[in-house]
């Protein structure tokens, strides 16, 4: 460039528009990184909080984020079990013989 030919824009507003667009990309990557950090965070809390188990004296148990009926299982020492789920006015029974074999049954009690 000539040096007795004016420029576009002087250096002085040539330094500003530099640092303003330096400062808006900086604000920018900043952002995306806090949204990035708080995204991670949040999914690792999500994916600890699915494995949790209900504790003792709760009647429900939390599948899929939704309260579900905990079963009441009795094992005997052969191996076989028997569980009931109460679900308003319906009992579901589970029953596994020694043996291996497996009976469910659905008895509903209209009041």
């Amino acid at each position: 460039m000539n040096r007795c030919q004016a420029g576009f824009t002087s250096m002085a507003l040539e330094g500003s528009m530099r640092s303003r667009v330096n400062m808006r990309i900086g604000r920018t990557m900043l952002v995306l990184g806090g949204v990035a950090l708080v995204a991670a965070a949040g999914y690792a809390t999500a994916a600890s909080g699915q494995d949790q188990k209900t504790p003792k004296g709760w009647s429900y148990e939390i599948k899929d984020g939704k309260r579900v009926p905990k079963a009441n299982r009795v094992t005997n020492a052969d191996g076989s079990w028997r569980e009931e789920v109460k679900q308003g006015n319906c009992v579901t029974i589970k029953e596994k013989s020694a043996a291996g074999e497996y009976k469910e049954t659905r008895q509903c009690n209209p009041n």
